[in-house]
């Protein structure tokens, strides 16, 4: 099965829309860059939306699927979603899956219409960690301290991570923030929560996205060369912290091995990554945990300039959740973002070098979830 169409609705500062407007604006355009008519989508993913999600945005959208995903684990939702639809397509239980997301977070909380504090109203596990002021930023930054007490990992070293992201995200004109920083821009910014300041910390913005992926038997109708899923895995951890064995693991240690072992590949084979980064560490603890680098070592890994557009693995070369968008859940924009590069799509932000395989993995919660999937064109 493959990728056959990609697109993004409006994304950035959207006052004037909502999220089901973005919803039905990505969907329309990932059918057209497919090719497809809308009649051939029998299948649809979604999450979050609506009191029976997704059934109220299919019926938004004017789609009435055989085949459906609500699966809900966070960031990495979208991931899990497509490996979903990847088997259901190999099943033969669908021939044409719409994985769709539109959130307008940033101008819902601008006028009061939401909070941004996810541990309010907190019931089961998570009411015990609530008084301790273990907000989704705080649980973060303590994993990030660990690994820094573990293996000597840097402020600078995790500042990079930002002031790389930014670096592709000047390339994007469809980035949200384009100008420049430096390692001190970020270490010198408001404190959030110790260790992170304001920069190491993702934006707020709005927007939404869109894939469909289709069986081997539409890619000749399709309007776009395929990007085929290679391989997919996903894995489930904790969400108390005080289940959570190692600080300095992620369950993408389970999700990454499973889908390059599916996949047929290595992580040295990879030309293009598209990681989840809510903050810094999340960029750099994923990188270690899919393989790119031994466990202690991302810090030193990211040294040089290996995560820009033209490094040695370019990665989030959109400028990722810490410079071009992130509205609330972000993993189905790694895997449009991988596919724009690997049809070679990305306009000034493209990677040289006409890439062939890109890796997408996405984390959910504070590292209770994580997915990889693997793609590749030709």
């Amino acid at each position: 099965m493959a990728v056959v169409g990609v697109a993004l609705a409006d994304c950035g500062r959207v006052d004037d829309s909502t999220p089901y407007a973005l919803h039905a604006q990505a969907a329309r355009r990932a059918l057209a860059d497919s090719g497809l008519p809308r009649e051939a989508v029998d299948g649809f993913a979604s999450a979050g939306l609506g009191t029976l999600a997704p059934v109220e945005v299919a019926e938004y959208l004017g789609l009435r699927p055989s085949w459906t995903d609500s699966t809900s684990v966070g960031g990495a939702t979208w991931e899990v979603m497509a490996a979903h639809a990847a088997d259901a397509i190999a099943a033969g239980h669908a021939n044409a899956v719409l994985l769709v997301y539109g959130s307008t977070a940033r101008a819902d909380i601008r006028a009061g219409r939401r909070t941004a504090n996810l541990s309010f109203g907190a019931r089961g596990p998570l009411q015990f960690e609530v008084p301790h002021g273990h907000t989704l930023v705080a649980k973060y930054a303590m994993a990030a301290r660990r690994h820094m007490h573990e293996y000597g990992t840097t402020l600078e070293q995790l500042a990079e991570v930002a002031v790389q992201a930014r670096a592709n995200a000047a390339r994007n004109p469809e980035a949200m923030y384009r100008a420049p920083i430096t390692v001190d821009d970020v270490l010198g910014g408001p404190m959030i929560a110790d260790p992170f300041t304001k920069l190491h910390c993702c934006i707020r913005s709005d927007g939404g996205c869109a894939v469909l992926l289709a069986a081997r038997e539409y890619v000749a109708d399709c309007a776009k060369p395929p990007v085929w899923v290679l391989g997919t895995g996903e894995s489930l951890s904790h969400t108390t912290m005080s289940q959570w064995e190692d600080f300095t693991v992620s369950p993408a240690a389970v999700s990454g091995r499973l889908a390059f072992e599916r996949a047929g590949v290595r992580p040295a084979d990879i030309d293009i990554a598209e990681i989840y980064d809510a903050f810094t560490y999340m960029t750099l603890v994923t990188l270690e945990d899919l393989g790119f680098c031994a466990k202690g070592e991302g810090g030193a890994f990211i040294g040089k300039g290996r995560l820009r557009h033209d490094g040695g693995l370019p990665t989030n070369t959109d400028g990722g959740g810490l410079s071009a968008c992130h509205p609330g859940m972000r993993g189905l924009f790694l895997l449009v973002e991988a596919v724009r590069q690997l049809r070679g799509e990305a306009g000034p932000h493209q990677v040289p070098g006409s890439p062939r395989l890109a890796v997408a993995s996405a984390t959910g919660g504070w590292f209770c979830s994580a997915a990889t999937v693997v793609l590749g064109r030709g």
